[in-house]
């Protein structure tokens, strides 16, 4: 009897397992989560190793999630001198509800982005993998990375102003 009751018991610890192990890869976190600062925490591209962002390699990148649909990502790099420097990668709109996301009014994808737990999200874009990590970042500092990408695009008036003006 002690040996039915025994493979019973490991029986059950398994199926456990198996059911929060799935209940984990399968986690359903609300839309609005989403609003705020991502930090790029690491990045694979197939058939490569894994590369670790931050302090370790100068590197990473940098999203914002507005509430109003406001979206900013850059790339965030460190000299080996400690200077920080912003590279504006886009700045526009982006759209996520019920698991279908789009940025900059590109196709939506249907479950782009996983949710690990509130804070941290996986994706794939292209032939890369990436792992995000919510942070909090102070208003200032936010700002400014998100005016920097808004710098990148000029609007159409300037620009004729300035071939005018510069390139007659």
């Amino acid at each position: 009897m002690k040996t039915i009751e025994k493979r019973m018991s490991i029986l059950f610890a398994a199926l456990m397992l198996c059911t929060a192990n799935l209940l984990a890869q399968n986690v359903k976190i609300d839309d609005k989560e989403l609003h705020g600062v991502w930090i790029m925490e690491s990045m694979q591209y197939d058939g490569e190793k894994k590369i670790m962002c931050g302090k370790a390699n100068g590197y990473t990148q940098f999203k914002y999630y507005g509430a109003d649909g406001e979206y900013a990502c850059a790339q965030i790099m460190r000299s080996a001198s400690g200077k920080i420097t912003v590279a504006p990668h886009e700045y526009g709109t982006y759209t996520f509800k019920d698991g279908w996301y789009s940025e900059m009014g590109r196709e939506k994808i249907k479950d782009a982005i996983t949710w690990v737990d509130k804070r941290t999200t996986k994706g794939r874009w292209k032939n890369r993998n990436d792992v995000w990590k919510k942070v909090d970042m102070p208003e200032k500092a936010r700002k400014y990375i998100v005016d920097c990408c808004k710098s990148r695009y000029m609007s159409d008036d300037v620009a004729k102003q300035i071939e005018d003006i510069m390139f007659k």
